[in-house]
């Protein structure tokens, strides 16, 4: 029987450590790599043009890096219903591929992907790569609820077998064994877009302060490795006012778009601080600001609503005001205090700000000074 994979790529955006990219891989006749742009989604209000600038330079590093595998990325414009039907024809698909998506929006358009392959006599194959531990077993380990305060999230996570051992980057000598073909006109017919195809204005735009991609993911964890101080004292990170700039070595952006994959960043670590500390196993505060990230992934896995207020279990119920010119001074940075208008200027242009910063206008818009909804910021 001939196999036709797709790989769907959406987070994930890489080449080592992607476990359902292999699945792609094994035994098939014909490999295709394709991320799905939605025309929608772009024009999106709550997508900046920093984030998409980001996006786009990492499918271009991907796109780069398949190349050279002799392969290439297919970009193609729509959503995912609309799309995949089509695809499904064209290139014979006979096995579908994704990383496995905890949000609750991810998890439902997934199922409803899952349900048409189905109908399409497609196989899909789902892996998780996102998270380093498998959120359902963490719920399952508290009692099938997931676990409400960082600390008894720690206590669950101590019980759990280490996270697994990434994997190696995809070959050239894997990819060709199922080489697809790829068409003269392939640019013309399946290429990235520019920001201005996206219908953003990019004149007076300032040089990106985080460039996208796998390649300049790696690059920077290579550096931060580098600096053994820097990982020795992980235990207790210190602030200072260097923290309020964007570093060269920042690793964020990287890790939400799957650029960069947190069980690489996870074993680094751990790796090298038992070399440094002659300890056999180091604490977890030394994987602090990642396990941050797998809680908050872990609450809001089963609770489609954990992006409002309104019927959300773990939500307190709020009554806040009102206020739209309060709320649009916040955003532009005209509340008239020089500390939080000046990080709201550097989100705004830079599109990232420090975690005590984002606390610190957070903290301005809800309970602190203006008592609006976080879910209006």
């Amino acid at each position: 029987m001939v196999v036709n994979s797709v790989h769907w790529f959406r987070k994930g955006l890489r080449l080592h450590d992607n476990p359902v990219l292999q699945e792609a891989l094994n035994g098939a006749d014909t490999v295709r790599c394709v991320y799905i742009l939605d025309p929608w989604f772009a024009g999106a209000a709550n997508v900046g043009i920093n984030r998409w600038r980001f996006l786009l330079e990492a499918l271009e590093d991907l796109d780069s890096s398949l190349k050279k595998l002799n392969s290439r990325l297919f970009v193609v414009r729509g959503q995912p219903t609309d799309v995949f039907p089509r695809l499904f024809k064209e290139w014979k698909v006979t096995r579908l591929t994704f990383e496995y998506d905890p949000e609750p929006y991810g998890k439902e358009r997934d199922g409803a992907i899952i349900k048409m392959a189905q109908e399409f006599g497609v196989e899909t194959v789902v892996r998780n790569s996102h998270t380093l531990y498998n959120l359902d077993r963490i719920i399952e380990v508290n009692n099938n609820s997931p676990p409400l305060t960082f600390k008894r999230f720690q206590t669950i996570v101590s019980r759990l077998e280490l996270p697994r051992r990434p994997l190696p980057p995809i070959t050239k000598q894997q990819m060709d064994k199922c080489r697809a073909k790829i068409a003269d006109n392939h640019d013309q017919l399946y290429s990235i877009p520019s920001l201005e195809e996206l219908g953003f204005k990019t004149e007076g735009l300032p040089p990106a302060v985080w460039h996208g991609g796998e390649s300049e993911a790696l690059d920077r964890l290579n550096k931060h490795l580098d600096k053994k101080v820097w990982v020795a004292n992980l235990e207790h990170p210190r602030v200072n006012t260097c923290s309020l700039y964007a570093s060269p070595t920042g690793l964020s952006p990287y890790l939400r778009f799957g650029c960069l994959s947190c069980r690489v960043l996870y074993y680094n670590l751990r790796e090298l601080y038992m070399k440094l500390r002659k300890r056999c196993s180091p604490p977890l505060s030394l994987f602090g600001q990642l396990l941050w990230r797998e809680f908050f992934y872990t609450a809001a896995t089963n609770n489609p609503n954990f992006d409002r207020m309104d019927g959300n279990p773990i939500c307190v119920q709020i009554p806040w005001d009102q206020n739209p010119e309060a709320l649009a001074k916040w955003a532009e940075g005209r509340t008239g205090f020089p500390w939080i208008d000046a990080i709201m200027t550097q989100l705004r242009q830079e599109g990232w700000i420090h975690h005590l910063a984002r606390h610190a206008v957070a903290c301005f818009l809800t309970r602190g000074d203006l008592w609006i909804s976080w879910e209006s910021g």
